[in-house]
């Protein structure tokens, strides 16, 4: 049984980009999310353990999350290239460029937020 050669592709940036958003978040759980939840009215109180246990990490999880989504972005971009050389068939699958993509505007958004709402 052969595998396609296109069923992980992909896969690398979705990784890096999900990396840089999951550093993003724990950062911007300080100050920055609690802000812009409490302004659309949910609560942000949970926030408060993820908050603890990050800030003594605060620049080490922004550099992690800087490089993560910055690596993420360059895999995107090389896979956008592809895309656009080769066929649909042997290159990775539109969805997951889109999700990927979304996934690093959202990291890039938390994490300038984490940095400048301290």
């Amino acid at each position: 049984m052969k595998l396609s050669s296109g069923s992980t592709e992909g896969i690398g940036g979705a990784a890096l980009a999900l990396t840089g958003l999951a550093a993003a978040f724990s950062v911007a759980s300080c100050c920055a999310l609690p802000i812009l939840l409490a302004s659309i009215g949910v609560g942000a109180t949970w926030l408060g353990g993820i908050a603890i246990a990050a800030v003594p990490f605060r620049i080490p999880l922004l550099l992690v999350g800087a490089l993560s989504l910055l690596s993420g972005a360059a895999l995107l971009a090389r896979q956008q290239l592809t895309a656009a050389r080769c066929g649909a068939d042997s290159c990775a699958p539109r969805w997951v460029r889109i999700l990927t993509l979304a996934g690093l505007l959202l990291g890039v958004a938390l994490l300038s937020a984490g940095y400048l709402y301290v």
